[in-house]
């Protein structure tokens, strides 16, 4: 096979992958291979067509079908939970039930406080009903209850099953996908575990993980140590604690914490120094074994693979003594790693690292001769960050809609570090290998540099705009600015006209979101724990409550950022303010110009940048457009006039209290009624609005008699957001959000 075939094909495989986000891709494919096919036919004895002649019509046909089948070998590939799959005997109650299997590996810390591990299920015990099971369990337990865990060890837990659930709020987390990816559908919260006390170990290579890890921190100590072993492991390999994860994330250095490409070309270029006296096959093998225990230690992670995979293409390379093209090895590997698990294709960490490494395959080389004016070294030193965030940025808007501004500056002065590092953090856990002390005492070397990169970190956190929400761009406009980036790598003749193409890019991006900011609209998220409101009102943003600290950081911050909200210019919350952990969340990641409240809390008086208000009862907040009242601070009860519309907003407490409370007051014209998950079908009949949202899944008291009111009823555990527009309609946006996810 010629090599424009094997790149033919191996694209039209991958493109046929990207086509599985809509559901007639697989027959646009072969359609569109079969329409190349006839127009390349007709032009192939021209010419003036001569560079088409190494295009065969039969190519287009063929890469036209491998696009169909590789839709089909996709969907072949999807997990599906078997027939006697932990996840089919999921109560929806809360039965406590007895789950045995072996553990697959190692513990983890969740942001919770509790210990996760992967359980392979092999038999449940339902109400002494005992049932052989097979399928992969997502478990946390008290994380004193995980500590003695290893991978291959046989335990019983004792806790409650439950099904993941998809994202009910747009920007929020999809859990159901996410396990889905994993081959799980099912998860457990855990109480106890049992197992065989002074039961041996299974050898594996997490146990030479984790002597490393240990070695490292143990002179270092924490977190330096941690993020030494995570700089050669990768995070998923290391416990790093969350603080440091998310400072790194949030100044655009997270790659800086994923095992790939620098590691594996510092391995390899250690390797390859050692063995320059030994045979090319020597050096062949030195260097496998270098690559195979690198990703035995980090795992099968994708971004790992294709380090390693291309890595065994220089390999190649050395031992033939022949050149091997990174642009080649790029595709190769990616193609071999889809062919492998097709699901990857939307596998974030997929994405962002083969984005990366083609940045810097096909844009470092131009960047440095435009910077030619520059000593080689500089030019190449902020070439290669550049070019990195050039091609991952697209992405990064549209999965995240958040850029990190100083990202570039921080990538330029932290690389020498975080080279330091990683040089002395490999020789760190070779030595450790050897001998533990040895390896201690390499990493206490390197103390006083990843000090000084946490604290540039945190710097660079602490200034003001680190980072911008933009708001999430369209499927449309990731495509046609990747589509015009792909045309200033392919043609010479716009490699001069660059800026132009660059202005263009810029106004596909911002154009959009600059008129989506002159709308009005109210999204009620999906909460369980009070209504959480967002009124974004041409610019101006109200947020009504916050949750709690796992809504606001999960939920609200998601969403704002996926709006490109950067700040709010009214806060208000309808409760007195006994957990007020969730506005403290969003208090330290944007600023309130004014917040209102029912009760005084100290902590957010000083906190707040801007002005600070205790409301009472009669008492009217003007947003923008919007007025907001305290009709009633006991129950409580707020009036929202929102464009000549009057939103009533009951607050959580006892339904007779309720009753006494609504019906006495003077509400007239009600149109929507907010309330908790125990509002009684009566009071709805007496209030009688158009559109009721209960903030549950659920509603308790009185279900039959909602059937007798032609109020419509939301509830936003079941229909999740609900968002509200001048076009005087209510939509759900779950759907929204499921087709979303099913681009990813």
């Amino acid at each position: 096979m010629s090599q424009t075939n094997a790149v033919t094909l191996c694209l039209a495989y991958i493109i046929g992958l990207l086509s599985t986000s809509v559901s007639w891709g697989g027959y646009g494919i072969i359609t569109i291979g079969f329409f190349l096919g006839c127009l390349v036919k007709n032009i192939y004895g021209r010419e003036s067509f001569i560079k088409w002649r190494k295009f065969k019509p039969s190519l287009f046909l063929v890469a036209g079908v491998v696009g169909f089948l590789a839709t089909v070998y996709f969907q072949i590939r999807t997990p599906q939970p078997a027939v006697n799959d932990i996840s089919q005997f999921v109560n929806n109650g809360k039965q406590v039930v007895v789950v045995r299997g072996e553990v697959s590996s190692l513990p983890r810390l969740t942001r919770s406080q509790k210990g996760q591990f992967w359980l392979e299920a092999k038999e449940l015990n339902q109400g002494g009903k005992v049932i052989k099971i097979t399928g992969n369990l997502y478990v946390t337990v008290p994380l004193l209850q995980s500590t003695a865990l290893y991978p291959r060890q046989a335990i019983a837990i004792r806790g409650i099953l439950y099904k993941p659930k998809p994202a009910t709020n747009p920007g929020g987390f999809d859990f159901k996908r996410f396990l889905q990816q994993q081959s799980t559908f099912a998860g457990m919260n855990g109480m106890q575990v049992s197992f065989t006390p002074g039961e041996q170990p299974k050898w594996g290579l997490w146990q030479v993980n984790k002597h490393i890890v240990r070695s490292q921190i143990r002179w270092l100590g924490s977190p330096e140590g941690q993020l030494v072993s995570s700089m050669v492991l990768g995070s998923k390999a290391v416990d790093l604690p969350y603080d440091i994860k998310d400072l790194f994330v949030r100044v655009g250095l997270a790659h800086a914490l994923a095992a790939s490409g620098f590691q594996t070309a510092l391995i390899l270029g250690l390797v390859i120094a050692l063995s320059k006296g030994f045979s090319p096959k020597w050096q062949f093998s030195c260097g496998a074994v270098a690559l195979f225990g690198f990703v035995g230690l980090t795992g099968l992670q994708p971004s790992v693979l294709r380090a390693v995979i291309m890595g065994f293409g220089a390999l190649i390379g050395v031992a033939t003594s022949r050149k091997i093209k990174p642009l080649g090895s790029l595709l190769v590997a990616a193609t071999l790693l889809l062919l492998w698990n097709p699901l990857w294709i939307w596998d974030l960490g997929f994405e962002l690292s083969f984005l990366a490494t083609l940045g810097l395959v096909v844009t470092v080389p131009p960047l440095v001769a435009k910077l030619d004016w520059m000593p080689n070294a500089i030019a190449t030193l902020i070439a290669i960050p550049l070019a990195a965030m050039l091609w991952t940025l697209p992405l990064q808007l549209y999965i995240f809609g958040v850029i990190p501004p100083y990202s570039l500056v921080v990538n330029i002065l932290t690389i020498p570090l975080i080279s330091i590092i990683s040089i002395g953090g490999i020789f760190s856990a070779i030595a450790a290998l050897i001998w533990s002390t040895a390896g201690s005492a390499i990493a206490w070397l390197l103390y006083y540099p990843t000090y000084t990169l946490i604290w540039l970190v945190q710097f660079f956190y602490q200034l003001p705009g680190n980072s911008l929400a933009t708001g999430k761009i369209a499927l449309w406009q990731l495509l046609a600015v990747y589509g015009l980036m792909s045309l200033v790598w392919f043609l010479p003749w716009l490699h001069k006209r660059w800026w132009l193409v660059g202005v263009v890019m810029v106004s596909l991006v911002l154009l959009p979101i600059w008129y989506s900011a002159t709308d009005f609209r109210v999204t009620v998220l999906a909460d369980k724990v009070e209504p959480v409101i967002v009124v974004q009102d041409r610019g101006k943003v109200l947020l009504v409550n916050s949750g709690n600290v796992t809504s606001a950081r999960f939920t609200v911050l998601p969403f704002l950022q996926q709006q490109g909200i950067n700040s709010i210019d009214w806060a208000i919350s309808t409760n007195t303010l006994k957990d007020n952990d969730g506005w403290m969340e969003i208090l330290a990641q944007m600023p309130v110009k004014s917040f209102y409240s029912i009760g005084e809390d100290k902590k957010i008086r000083s906190l707040n940048s801007g002005s600070y208000k205790v409301l009472v009862a009669g008492e009217k907040v003007v947003a923008g457009s919007t007025q907001i009242e305290l009709t009633d601070d006991r129950i409580p009860l707020w009036q929202l006039q929102i464009q000549n519309q009057k939103w009533l907003l009951v607050g959580n407490t006892q339904l007779s209290n309720k009753k006494i409370q609504v019906t006495s007051q003077n509400i007239p014209s009600v149109r929507v009624l907010l309330f908790a998950k125990t509002l009684d079908a009566d009071l709805v009949a007496a209030i009688k609005p158009e559109v009721a949202i209960a903030y549950s899944q659920y509603t308790v008291s009185n279900t039959a008699g909602f059937k007798k009111i032609k109020t419509k009823i939301f509830l936003t555990g079941r229909d999740g957001a609900i968002q509200w527009t001048p076009n005087n309609k209510f939509e759900s946006t779950i759907e929204t959000v499921e087709n979303n996810a099913s681009l990813l």
